[in-house]
């Protein structure tokens, strides 16, 4: 089966790209008049087509890391191509992170891929393909931040682009909790008793959401939550005002 890069995945860089694009254009009359429709489309495009795009490179770190660890069926099943329909259900992995995004402000965690976890040589590898998914979402960040900080851009597109870098970071604190459900668990699981593996499946349809939920309805919950965040993304050297003002243009009802 060919690996190549699905054309899906291309359309979802090219919206985001377009975003770009957008956001660069609208700079201007934002600068002179406070507002811009042209700039707020841009950095909505931007920062959604981004999510996507990372999204499918979330999945694409655990694939990899499969394969190379010793699980040779993530290739048939198409996860090397970065095609977003091969990540499970498009709707639940892939529509409802969007809108949870651009309603929510939080990340929610997307696609899936299907491991076999018996083909993997070691519980270390089995960690590492857990960890590989949020690691990937952590070093988009990073970047994202270190091109605002180090390349001159009109304001539009750093405002986007940080905007989009702090959602990167918020989503790896996110995946890394150690709950059932989420990257994190998945990455002590190896090394837990079978009893805690059998707890962890009873829970875990449930957990993540449960966890969700404490997030938005609990203040001091979500406080917290965004307070690591912030932390964490000042850590790898991310602007918090010009990814603030990235938020208020993503979410321009409110």
């Amino acid at each position: 089966m060919s690996d190549r890069v699905s054309p899906w995945f291309l359309v979802l860089v090219a919206i985001a790209v377009a975003g770009a694009v957008l956001a660069v254009a609208g700079t201007p009359a934002a600068l002179a008049t406070g507002t811009s429709p042209l700039l707020t489309a841009g950095v909505v495009l931007l920062v959604l087509g981004g999510w996507a795009v990372s999204l499918c490179l979330h999945e694409f770190g655990h694939a990899l890391v499969a394969y190379r660890a010793g699980d040779r069926s993530v290739r048939s099943k198409g996860y090397l191509t970065l095609d977003i329909r091969r990540y499970t259900d498009v709707g639940l992995s892939f529509v409802l992170p969007i809108v949870i995004l651009l309603v929510g402000g939080i990340p929610l965690p997307g696609g899936a891929v299907w491991i076999n976890h018996g083909a993997i040589r070691s519980r270390g590898a089995r960690s590492l393909v857990s960890l590989a998914g949020p690691g990937t979402n952590l070093v988009l960040g990073a970047l994202l931040t270190a091109a605002v900080a180090l390349v001159p851009m009109p304001i539009g597109l750093a405002i986007g682009l940080s905007c989009l870098a702090f959602i990167q970071v918020i989503a790896f604190v996110l995946n890394i909790i150690p709950i059932p459900g989420l990257d994190g668990f998945g990455v002590l699981e190896p090394f837990l008793p079978l009893s805690a593996r059998r707890l962890a499946a009873r829970v875990r349809p449930w957990a993540p959401l449960v966890l969700f939920l404490l997030i938005i309805g609990v203040p001091g919950v979500s406080s917290a939550f965004f307070q690591v965040g912030g932390n964490l993304f000042a850590a790898v050297g991310g602007d918090a005002e010009l990814a603030f003002f990235g938020y208020s243009e993503l979410r321009f009802w409110e």
